[in-house]
């Protein structure tokens, strides 16, 4: 038996000291680089409403997201059929997401069916008419497709911001849907919230096209009608004298080249001439084969690179560009320069995303929370404290070193596994201070009913232990599963209460149950009491 003890002792030692060990970094932020290099030094993330940081719901533009794919199946209808040779006019997009064609004649109507049918499963007739021999179709994307590009776009838009995020260096960030088409955002610890919106909230959508030299720019600009096949873009120039930007017009081919899709990665360069920065872009394979045939179609001709609408260069391709690498220069200061290549590495959203509501929490009402979070803690521990000795007296003292053992393990669990403590956290743990002493009240009431029995020291604390044992885990199962349930279904502050509630039911049923009977098994074996105090 005293082998037992000795080793049941030895494991409630190490977890104590492997809790200490990962808790000591957030108690001081001054630690020797040994324990650095070798020792546990994650501290404890605190959550937006300590911390202070940035809060946002943002509201996807589904919309614009199928009309997105109607323009671009409205692209590929049009090469299709010219391939096919199947003649038509006027094919075009009206009221957002309806595609409208003339055909000439029934036969060519029946061969567009046929194509229509085998190539466009998505597409059907909203309507057609007969006018002058000729068929006007309108078509639009089958309702549940437009059902399946919403959803797709809301958590495409989840899963490039949470990219962008995560690459903007963050620490545990709650980005999670909400609604269909609404995506609710919290920064803690967010140090330049302008920065931040317009990293997360930028479309990132890079084309490159070229520009159309066959027309007149000054034409274009002064009837405000771009020829058929181009449109009208502008870029910035920034005079460095002065440091003010000018906008600079440019008539470009509509037709996009090639896009963001390809690329695989992007990254901060700084000019060897200039000293300037810059993005260089490298493409996948596919889109290294693609840049290297459109570079060696169009030498001598100026490829645009236009990012969300906006001509950032179009420079002449003096030849044929093999490898897979191009660049994106501009007036960048650095920080736009880091931000670009993030958005790039992560993808353009599928559709514009609209803020609906902004807080900026400040860190020093973070601070007023977490002060007045600890000091209910500590209120709250020294009461039940002070309840135990007073009324269960040198074993109720047994159950305080257990209860303080508990909130240093629930500590150090959260530092361990990088949880975030919120408001709602602090009164989990507040709320486990009661229900971890509750385990020890149940037990010393069944010692003190053996006692009253009769019974011997050592057996009323084994019976006391053994006829407790079985209500205390019913209790804290039941308690538990209802915990991981609020974690489950629950958001941001709820998951907070709810990770303090679960790791604080296991430490207290560790020290309510096992440490505090180690220390009366040492005293009944070791030092052969013949009274126990309570």
């Amino acid at each position: 038996m005293s082998k037992n003890i000795k080793m049941r002792g030895i494991v409630a030692i190490t977890v104590a000291l492997i809790g200490l060990f990962y808790l000591i970094p957030s108690i001081t932020g001054h630690l020797p680089s040994l324990w650095e290099k070798y020792l546990p030094h994650d501290k404890i993330h605190l959550g937006l409403d300590l911390r202070g940081g940035m809060h946002l719901v943002l509201e996807v533009e589904t919309d614009k997201a199928v009309e997105s794919v109607v323009e671009r199946t409205s692209n590929t209808l049009k090469d299709l059929l010219m391939e096919n040779r199947i003649h038509f006019r006027k094919l075009d997009r009206i009221n957002g997401c309806v595609i409208t064609l003339e055909l000439p004649d029934r036969e060519t109507s029946n061969r567009f069916e046929e194509v229509l049918k085998d190539s466009f499963p998505n597409l059907e007739r909203q309507r057609s008419e007969w006018i002058d021999g000729r068929e006007k179709v309108y078509l639009t994307i089958k309702n549940k497709q437009v059902e399946a590009i919403k959803k797709f776009a809301v958590e495409q838009s989840l899963e490039t911001i949470r990219n962008r995020v995560d690459q903007f260096g963050v620490s545990e960030p709650e980005i999670i849907p909400q609604g269909n088409d609404r995506i609710l955002i919290q920064l803690p610890g967010i140090k330049d919230p302008k920065r931040a919106i317009n990293l997360i909230g930028q479309t990132a959508l890079l084309e490159f096209k070229l520009v159309d030299e066959e027309h007149s720019l000054d034409e274009a600009l002064k009837s405000h009608m771009p020829p058929v096949g181009s449109i009208i873009a502008y870029g910035y120039r920034k005079n460095e004298t002065t440091g003010e930007r000018s906008k600079i017009p440019y008539l470009l081919k509509a037709k996009t080249l090639l896009t963001g899709d390809s690329l695989e990665d992007a990254k901060v360069r700084i000019s060897n001439r200039f000293g300037e920065p810059y993005v260089a872009l490298k493409f996948n394979s596919q889109g290294a084969r693609d840049f290297d045939r459109i570079t060696g179609e169009n030498v001598k001709k100026r490829l645009a690179i236009v990012l969300d609408g906006i001509v950032h260069s179009a420079p002449v391709i003096q030849e044929r560009i093999s490898g897979g690498n191009a660049q994106i220069t501009g007036t960048f200061s650095m920080e736009e320069a880091r931000d670009l290549a993030i958005v790039l590495r992560a993808g353009a959203l599928p559709a514009p995303v609209r803020i609906l509501e902004q807080r900026t929490v400040g860190p020093s009402l973070g601070q007023d929370s977490i002060d007045k979070g600890f000091l209910s803690i500590i209120a709250g521990g020294i009461l039940v404290i002070l309840f135990m000795i007073l009324y269960y007296r040198y074993s109720g003292l047994i159950a305080n070193i257990a209860l303080i053992l508990n909130i240093i393990l629930i500590l150090g669990t959260l530092a361990a596994f990088r949880a975030t403590l919120t408001l709602p956290g602090i009164a989990g743990i507040v709320l486990t201070i009661g229900m971890a002493v509750d385990a020890n009240v149940l037990i010393f009431e069944r010692i003190r009913e053996e006692l009253r029995l009769g019974k011997s020291p050592r057996a009323a604390i084994a019976g006391g232990y053994s006829k407790a044992f079985i209500t205390i885990v019913d209790a804290n199962i039941t308690t538990l599963i209802a915990a991981i349930v609020l974690f489950q279904f629950g958001t941001g502050p709820v998951k907070g209460f709810a990770v303090t509630l679960t790791i604080g039911i296991i430490c207290s049923m560790f020290t309510a149950i096992f440490v505090t009977r180690i220390i009366f098994d040492h005293y009944i074996w070791h030092k052969k009491i013949e009274m126990i105090s309570i």
